[in-house]
C-alpha cells in the first residue's frame, strides 16, 4: 500500500508498506478521509512536541471498516472514525477516567504512525460508529472534540465573557462549543480573513486583532470592565499564551489547549489576587466525541464550514507546504484516498 511519511523536518516522501494484517482486539480502516490538522503542520515545520522521525503523519481520519477482533456491535463495510489517543488502560489517569492523558498514550500520527496510509490498523476499542454521517464529517469529529472538551474544562456558564484566542481549525471548535455552552464569544487572532470568517460563518460579534487594537481596553469595554471570566488558548504561541494572563477576570479560568515547546511567564502576584485558575486541555473523550457527533446530527454544528481546501493523496505532498502559508487561505486542508 501507499504510505505518505514525514522523514525529517520539511521533507515528506510517499513509500510503500504492507497491508497491516488483523491483530486480536484491533481492526482494520480503509482509509477514505484524512483532515490535515495543526498537529501535522507543527511536525512538519519541526516544532512538534513529544515527536520523533520518520513518522507517518494523520490522526483526523475516516474510512471503511474492512476487517476487525472484539468490536461488537460494528459491522463489515461500516463508516467509521476512532478515537486517535490509545491509552493503557492501567495507569492512573485512565482508572480515574482520563485516558486522554495517559501515562502511556501513544497518539495517531504523533508517538506512533498515522493514516496517511491507504489501510490502517487501530485498537477496536478505538472505533467510533458513523451514526450516518459522511466521511468528511467523521473525519472533522476529532479536532472539534478537541474544542469541545476545552470547553468541558472550562465549565462555561451560560452569559459568561470567553475570549478564545486564535481562529485556526481548533479554535474555530472551540467557539462552536463555547457558543453552544451560552458563552459570550470574543476572538481574538493576527489574521483578519480568520476573523472575518468567525463574524460571516460563526455570528461572532466580538473580533479583536492582536496587532491592531489596544487590546486590554477593548476588552475591558466589551465587558462593561469586567474582563473575561474564561481565556481559552488555541494558538500554542507563546507570546499569546503569556500575554493572555493579563486579561483574565477575577476569579477566572484560563484553559490551554495549544501547546508549545517552551515555559509559559507570568506575574505570580498578578495572578494570586485574581486568584485564577490554569489549566491544560489535552486531547478529548469518548464524552467529547459523542458531543460533536450529536451536535452534528442536530445541525447545531456544520463541519463542511471549515474545508476550504481538497486534494486527493497523490497531491498531498506537492501542497502540504503552501499550507502553512497565511496566504494560502487554508482553514481546513481534507484528503482523499478513495
Amino acid at each position: 500500500m501507499k504510505t505518505l511519511v514525514c522523514t525529517q523536518p520539511g521533507t515528506l516522501e510517499y513509500k510503500t508498506a504492507e497491508k497491516p494484517v488483523l491483530k486480536k482486539g484491533h481492526a482494520i480502516i480503509k482509509i477514505k478521509r484524512i483532515g490535515i490538522c495543526g498537529t501535522d503542520l507543527h511536525a512538519f515545520e519541526g516544532m512538534q512536541p513529544f515527536f520523533e522521525y520518520p513518522r507517518i503523519l494523520g490522526h483526523e481520519l475516516a474510512g471503511e471498516l474492512v476487517e476487525f477482533d472484539g468490536a461488537d456491535g460494528f459491522e463489515m463495510e461500516e463508516k467509521v472514525t476512532f478515537i486517535p489517543y490509545f491509552n493503557c488502560g492501567t495507569c492512573i489517569a485512565c482508572r480515574s477516567g482520563k485516558p486522554n492523558c495517559c501515562v502511556n498514550i501513544k497518539v495517531c500520527g504523533v508517538h506512533v504512525d498515522g493514516g496517511m496510509v491507504e489501510y490502517l490498523s487501530v485498537p477496536s476499542y478505538s472505533l467510533v460508529h458513523g451514526e450516518g454521517l459522511s466521511y468528511e464529517e467523521l473525519a472533522l469529529i476529532e479536532p472539534l472534540a478537541i474544542g469541545a472538551h476545552g470547553v468541558a474544562r472550562a465549565g462555561i456558564k451560560k452569559g459568561e465573557f470567553v475570549l478564545i484566542i486564535g481562529a485556526g481549525p481548533i479554535g474555530l471548535g472551540t467557539i462552536e462549543f463555547a457558543k453552544i455552552a451560552g458563552a459570550e464569544v470574543i476572538v481574538m487572532d493576527v489574521n483578519e480573513a480568520r476573523l472575518s470568517f468567525c463574524q460571516q460563518h460563526l455570528k461572532v460579534k466580538h473580533t479583536l486583532n492582536a496587532l491592531k487594537a489596544n487590546v486590554f481596553e477593548q476588552l475591558k469595554e466589551i465587558t462593561g470592565g469586567d474582563m473575561p471570566t474564561v481565556i481559552i488558548d488555541a494558538t500554542g504561541n507563546q507570546k499569546a499564551i503569556d500575554n493572555a494572563f493579563q486579561y483574565l477576570a477575577h476569579g477566572g479560568r484560563f484553559v490551554l489547549i495549544g501547546l508549545q515547546k517552551g515555559e509559559i511567564a507570568f506575574s505570580h502576584p498578578e495572578f494570586h489576587k485574581r486568584e485564577a485558575t490554569l489549566m491544560s486541555s489535552r486531547n478529548a473523550t469518548r464524552q467529547d466525541f459523542e458531543h460533536v457527533i450529536a451536535c452534528m446530527k442536530s445541525g447545531l454544528v456544520d463541519p463542511k464550514t471549515y474545508i476550504t481546501h481538497r486534494v486527493g493523496f497523490d497531491e498531498v505532498k506537492r501542497d502540504f507546504e503552501s499550507w502553512l502559508k497565511p496566504e494560502t487561505g487554508v482553514i481546513k486542508a481534507m484528503v482523499s484516498v478513495d
